[in-house]
């Protein structure tokens, strides 16, 4: 099993990079979080891999952190979820922040995170909430009112909403955007909101 890579990254685009080490090019599917914690093309990167293995494939999905590693680990753990859709649900929320939610039982925050719906969220709850709390302790969470209510997230949830989106998925999405991209423009965090919803 590939537990990390160390080299160049190569290749780099929301949910998937290409990491160069040793002359051999991997290809590591990344949730949106760790896109953004990557540095730039060409630059030296370590990735803690999670090496996925079906039948005759082969997969490696990648995390800036080792605390994102071990959600996504244990959210595979959950009945009806796999690894691509584990890599959707970090790709909507922080892990610290799911460790969170998860361990008080925050059933409208999980809804709010595109493709989790109401019976998806309270299996999580049910099987992870007793897990995540035991990791809580080991974590720094952020504070509750980690994003302020500001004009810019209010003009992207309304964008979003006339759209289409329901509310809480709009503002998730808005809410994740600028905290990982802290000075992002207004159309580009718009763009990133919809890339990010488009796949739930």
């Amino acid at each position: 099993m590939i537990a990390q890579i160390r080299g160049q990254l190569i290749q780099k685009s929301p949910g998937l990079v290409i990491v160069e080490a040793n002359g051999v090019g991997f290809q590591v599917y990344v949730s949106l979080n760790t896109f953004y914690d990557l540095p730039e093309v060409e630059q030296p990167v370590r990735v803690y891999t999670y090496t996925h293995v079906r039948e005759d494939v082969l997969q490696l999905y990648g995390f800036s952190t080792l605390l994102e590693k071990e959600i996504f680990q244990i959210l595979i753990g959950v009945s009806g979820i796999g690894p691509k859709l584990a890599l959707n649900i970090l790709s909507g929320i922080s892990a610290p922040l799911l460790i969170r939610s998860l361990g008080s039982g925050d059933l409208n925050r999980l809804l709010s995170i595109p493709g989790v719906g109401r019976k998806m969220a309270e299996r999580m709850i049910l099987d992870l909430q007793e897990k995540v709390q035991k990791l809580e302790s080991r974590v720094s969470l952020p504070p509750k009112s980690h994003l302020p209510r500001d004009e810019m997230t209010e003009d992207i949830v309304s964008a979003l909403v006339n759209l289409g989106y329901k509310k809480a998925q709009a503002e998730s999405a808005a809410e994740n955007i600028l905290q990982q991209r802290p000075g992002i423009k207004l159309e580009e965090a718009l763009k990133e909101s919809l890339r990010v919803l488009s796949k739930s």
